[in-house]
């Protein structure tokens, strides 16, 4: 059975948006926004779309928003 959280949906790459600062979260959910190469608030970056870059994404999710 597929797991639809993490298969890829074919699109090949994901816009993600740091929409709140890591300041005050956890040192290592910085580390991971960092990783995905944020640097500042509402800034964009497209990354592919893999198993590993959906599990940071879930560990992120309450600083970015994510766009197919």
């Amino acid at each position: 059975m597929a797991n639809q959280r993490t298969d890829s949906k074919g699109t090949g790459s994901l816009k993600v948006t740091l929409v709140k600062s890591t300041i005050g979260f956890n040192r290592t959910q910085g580390e991971v926004v960092r990783g995905l190469g944020l640097r500042r608030i509402r800034h964009t970056v497209e990354v592919k779309d893999t198993v590993q870059t959906r599990g940071m994404l879930h560990k992120v999710r309450h600083l970015v928003t994510v766009q197919e």
